[in-house]
């Protein structure tokens, strides 16, 4: 299984990243592989030192985590993270559902080349994850997958809605899922097949399914 990856570690592929928009992605990922444990409190000095980067930035990025949900910004106490109760999943699927299909259809209808060769290539990076049975690689490329689908999707609005779902429920994942990484993958590469080809009414159905896989695995955590 391969190593996980440097939380700061850039994409040698985009150009570089803001420092607050690294200081988040480093978070985010702390976040949902549970370094940052569910509940626990910590200070915004020890997330400074944690990342080693200035004070401004990690603000920054913490305030954005408290806007979707993942942080709880305590007055003199401190930063919680986000506890996780097995039942939240099945509502964050819930309110994922209509948003995937909305993001499927459009990224049909749009797809370029440019975006198509994108979505591949994330494809293709969850399939080697899968080989490797490498869960934290596959988390990444399911991140990489969503925003790839988002940039060929060109609707700002729906994204906004829907990427910190996208983020709970990978964390929710991670906690009580972790396995079906096959299944998992081939569900997303039949919806990147489908926007690909291009054909909406397919991206839509394929959208619903994963939602579906993904509600069956929430409602299985639930019932524990």
């Amino acid at each position: 299984m391969r190593s996980e990856i440097s939380l700061l570690e850039p994409d040698r592929t985009d150009p570089p990243e803001p420092a607050a928009a690294r200081a988040y992605r480093a978070l985010e990922r702390m976040i949902v592989m549970l370094q940052l444990v569910p509940g626990e409190v910590t200070t915004e000095g020890a997330l400074i030192d944690m990342l080693s980067l200035g004070r401004t930035p990690v603000r920054e990025a913490i305030q954005r985590l408290a806007w979707e949900g993942l942080v709880s910004v305590r007055p003199r106490a401190g930063l919680e993270i986000a506890p996780l109760h097995a039942a939240d999943w099945v509502k964050v699927i819930d309110a994922r559902r209509g948003c995937e299909a909305v993001l499927a259809r459009s990224a049909a209808r749009f797809a370029t080349a440019m975006t198509t060769d994108r979505l591949r290539a994330a494809a293709d990076e969850m399939q080697a994850a899968v080989t490797q049975a490498d869960v934290a690689r596959f988390l990444q490329a399911d991140k990489t997958v969503d925003e790839a689908i988002a940039v060929c999707a060109d609707n700002p609005f729906a994204v906004r809605l829907v990427a910190p779902l996208q983020t709970h429920s990978r964390r929710f994942w991670f906690r009580f899922q972790r396995a079906g990484l096959a299944q998992a993958a081939a569900q997303h590469v039949s919806l990147i097949s489908a926007i690909v080809e291009r054909d909406e009414e397919a991206a839509v159905m394929e959208a619903e399914r994963l939602m579906a896989l993904l509600r069956e695995q929430a409602v299985a955590a639930a019932l524990r």
